[in-house]
């Protein structure tokens, strides 16, 4: 008898940042490749991208944002105009000078998915992984028991190489995260995969196999792939078309297969 295949949550990061993301996410779910999307709220073309999601059989979550753009609480603008660089906002949560407001921003972006859809997000996570930062922490995880909805887990970070860049996401934030989730009881995987660091040399699908080798039962990778032509703002927009092409793939299928990996 073949062993069950392992589940596996595939989460597409950033729906709403720009139509080509948007496109992108909305094709992969529609042909099942993707298990979930995570909403950046505070994005302009937010209220757009809200009313296509409607109807897209895969889950959406909030990604809850605290480096790009503008904050949407009027008492956290005060503070910060524009919100600062992830290596700022790691400096300030690491000293413990974090604005108190950031409370008050993730209940805005909180209110703003639930008035854009008609109901709370399926889970929450955070770009560039901002949910676990200490002074971030505490509002998310109250609001996840209250919704009873999962978090991202990140403080197992599993996958090939990058081991300091999956040792730093584990370090801020994460163990400690991890930690507080299961000893309240709440819903996370039980390992991250989906780490690298979109250079053009990188070979997507390569990467791809070694995350679904590691991969334990129950595991969520995060990707960002996009439809479509690169927009020039957008940093990563090259390895967005590299991630969309081999998601959208029969490789993709027949990977998932070799490994024993089911969608889900």
């Amino acid at each position: 008898m073949s062993p069950a295949p392992r589940r596996l949550a595939v989460c597409a990061d950033d729906y709403g940042l720009n139509a080509a993301v948007d496109d992108g996410i909305l094709a992969l779910a529609a042909q099942r490749r993707i298990s979930a999307f995570s909403c950046l709220v505070t994005a302009p073309r937010w209220a757009t991208a809200a009313t296509a999601l409607a109807g897209s059989p895969a889950a959406a979550g909030l990604h809850f944002n605290l480096t790009e753009g503008e904050p949407l609480s009027p008492a956290l603008r005060r503070h910060w105009p524009r919100f600062p660089s992830l290596g700022a906002l790691l400096a300030q949560a690491g000293l413990g000078r974090l604005p108190a407001a950031v409370a008050d921003e993730f209940d805005h972006q909180l209110g703003r998915f639930r008035d854009a859809t008609g109901r709370a997000p399926a889970f929450i996570d955070g770009h560039q992984h901002v949910h676990a930062l200490p002074g971030v922490r505490p509002a998310v995880l109250a609001a996840v028991r209250r919704l009873a909805v999962p978090v991202r887990n990140t403080g197992r970070v599993l996958g090939p190489g990058f081991a300091f860049k999956r040792r730093v996401i584990e370090a801020c934030g994460g163990r400690a995260l991890a930690a507080e989730a299961r000893a309240a009881g709440l819903q996370t995987a039980p390992a991250l995969l989906g780490v690298y660091d979109f250079k053009p040399g990188a070979d997507y699908r390569a990467l791809m196999r070694g995350w679904l080798a590691s991969a334990p039962d129950g595991a969520l990778l995060f990707c960002h792939p996009a439809l479509g032509a690169p927009e020039a703002a957008d940093a990563i927009g090259p390895a967005r078309a590299r991630e969309m092409a081999y998601l959208g793939s029969e490789a993709f299928a027949a990977d998932l297969a070799e490994f024993g990996i089911s969608l889900g």
